[in-house]
């Protein structure tokens, strides 16, 4: 047990210190958005409190649930330590994700301006700029319209990116959400989805984008993913 809450605070503290990345970038705003991760080897996850200004944000804050989001412990003097604090509102939709994509360590979501008005119209981000095929290994696709609530978004989420190399999906009228193999990379991947958005669309003021083929694409994300940076 003493080994297991020891890998859960040094989980805290990496939560924690992730929610800094969505603000130091401007993918978040108020109280909005959230970063998880699993706990490895457990049907545990750790994610950021509701309603708490992420400047109030300490690691003791975070909360651990299982994979359905439900607190374990919970009252603040168990051994779990947990808060008398409510998980992220969005913490089924992240159970979710956990419990259907076993390869996933960590979850993000925001409201980051450009990729939640694409996520508005409805509207994939096309794969028209090398970074693209690189990261996403294609369009950054839609997931369905879901009330958060349940795990209705959660479902969204995974039945649309199991058909897509894209870690991050643009939930309908809602914003986007990323994976990743660990919380890090599934905030990189929401600071590079924001980054895409962004260009695509001032591209679009500019002219229609120039696409690219899908053997260039497969080929730059099979080059990035396997041989870049190794």
């Amino acid at each position: 047990m003493s080994a297991l809450l020891d890998t859960i605070a040094t989980i805290r503290r990496e939560v924690c210190a992730l929610h800094a990345e969505l603000t130091r970038y401007e993918l978040v705003v108020w109280t909005a958005g959230n970063v998880s991760a699993r706990v490895p080897g457990h049907d545990l996850m750790v994610i950021k409190p509701s309603g708490v200004s992420y400047d109030a944000l300490t690691p003791e804050l975070m909360v651990v649930t299982d994979l359905h989001g439900v607190p374990v412990g919970g009252d603040g003097d168990g051994a779990w330590g947990n808060p008398d604090l409510s998980p992220s509102s969005d913490a089924a939709a992240h159970a979710y994700v956990y419990r259907n994509m076993p390869d996933v360590g960590g979850v993000v979501h925001t409201h980051s301006t450009y990729a939640t008005a694409w996520a508005a119209r409805g509207e994939p981000i096309p794969c028209v700029l090398t970074m693209m095929g690189d990261e996403f290994g294609g369009t950054i696709p839609v997931g369905p319209f879901a009330l958060i609530g349940d795990d209705s978004i959660g479902r969204g989420i995974v039945d649309t990116l199991r058909a897509s190399h894209s870690p991050a999906v643009l939930m309908q009228n809602h914003g986007p959400f990323t994976i990743g193999k660990d919380a890090r990379s599934a905030v990189k991947a929401a600071v590079m989805c924001e980054e895409v958005a962004r260009t695509v669309h001032i591209s679009r003021q500019l002219g229609e984008p120039l696409p690219i083929d899908a053997g260039q694409i497969e080929s730059l994300y099979s080059r990035y993913q396997n041989v870049y940076g190794r």
